[in-house]
């Protein structure tokens, strides 16, 4: 009987299944470390296999970071992206050196295109009123600019500019 914490191939290497994981996606250091525990690679042989992906090239927090920001961009608002980076354990720098990216972006303007894709009318109740702000609070945007994309989606129903 094998223990819990022997790899489930013995034959793998940490070093190969990194690799192959990454010829998928991009991973965070911390990501790619927690699977390769998980499928009972030691710790050491895991962190020494993580420092020479790094060394090579193959393995970066940064870029990482920045494939996440651009793929949540305009789905997701700055507060959300920033909590998924926190969460997954990036690099503090990288991810804020990813999320400098998003600085110039008109977070209003994401958030209204984003309401558009979802809804397009204006709540017609204060029950679809708080569904629609709660859709954009979920989606990292703050009260706030909820509430002025709902206040501006009712103005133009009406006709005012």
């Amino acid at each position: 009987m094998t223990s819990p914490n022997a790899p489930r191939d013995k034959f793998v290497t940490p070093l190969a299944k990194a690799v192959r994981l990454l010829a998928r996606r991009e991973y965070g250091r911390a990501e790619l470390r927690e699977r390769l525990i998980a499928r009972g690679h030691p710790r050491d042989d895991v962190d020494a296999t993580l420092d020479e992906l790094e060394r090579r090239g193959f393995l970066s927090d940064a870029r990482y970071a920045q494939a996440l920001v651009a793929h949540r961009a305009g789905r997701f608002g700055r507060r959300a992206i920033a909590h998924e980076l926190k969460e997954k354990r990036v690099d503090a720098d990288a991810a804020k050196q990813a999320l400098s990216s998003l600085a110039g972006i008109d977070e209003l303007a994401e958030a209204m295109a984003l309401w558009r894709r979802r809804f397009d009318a204006p709540p017609g109740d204060e029950r679809e009123k708080a569904r629609q702000v709660r859709f954009l609070m979920a989606r990292g945007y703050s009260m706030s600019i909820a509430l002025k994309v709902l206040r501006d989606a009712g103005r133009e129903g009406d006709g005012s500019p």
